[in-house]
């Protein structure tokens, strides 16, 4: 079972998700917040596997609610779906770089709705080919120095080019298909790495990947 947290301002927002979500078998919605604070208090308790955070609130907004449920071990378990009226803009990769596993447009079909919802509560990232691209072109590719990253030189070259693939917005096919490798094979070398980058998920390894200088962005 899929335990969901609804974290929204808007009654009307949280109630139609939620009637799509209560129609599921899989699926079961464990508490609902109208607030960013209340959401976290609610996780702590509750501990769901997907948060479902609007990504602007009073009290505390979606992207500080992502940084403090990243930063909670108790929580290392949820995994936060930032919702937005807006597509791509800054909060969506300010809430990336906090923890988020993705985002959704809250216009979203209900089919392709519930598609997500169990994506991440397998623990990928909802962060589609064209969206990676969308990410990179709009902000990661944006002027800015290559930082440092805990872990980078850890990687063996195996790791370096299934983080690169990734970062193309790859799946674990996908990257086993370019390296000539099995599925499996992709999956453990993207998982140690993530696990030496100290990184919660895919999403958090596409952003760190671009600012590290580990990958640059196209025409650069």
């Amino acid at each position: 079972m899929i335990r969901v947290l609804l974290v929204d301002d808007q009654p009307l927002v949280r109630s139609g998700f939620r009637a799509l979500l209560d129609l599921e078998d899989d699926i079961e919605v464990v508490a609902e917040a109208g607030d960013g604070q209340a959401g976290l208090a609610l996780a702590r308790e509750h501990l769901p596997d997907i948060a479902l955070v609007d990504i602007q609130m009073p009290v505390l907004d979606g992207i500080g609610t992502t940084r403090a449920i990243a930063a909670d071990p108790a929580l290392a378990g949820v995994h936060v779906v930032i919702l937005t009226n807006y597509g791509m803009d800054e909060y969506v990769f300010e809430a990336l770089r906090a923890g988020a596993a993705g985002f959704l447009v809250k216009d979203i079909l209900p089919d392709d709705f519930l598609h997500a919802v169990r994506v991440a509560a397998r623990g990928d990232a909802l962060l589609a080919p064209s969206i990676t691209r969308s990410l990179i072109d709009q902000y990661v590719a944006q002027p800015r120095h290559a930082g440092f990253a805990p872990g980078l030189e850890e990687l063996t070259v195996r790791e370096r080019e299934a983080v690169a693939l990734v970062a193309q917005g790859l799946s674990n096919d996908d990257i086993a298909a370019r390296l000539v490798i099995s599925p499996l094979t992709a999956k453990t070398h993207v998982n140690r790495a993530m696990a030496k980058l100290h990184v919660r998920d895919r999403a958090q390894l596409v952003v760190l990947a671009y600012e590290s200088g580990l990958v640059t962005p196209r025409g650069r």
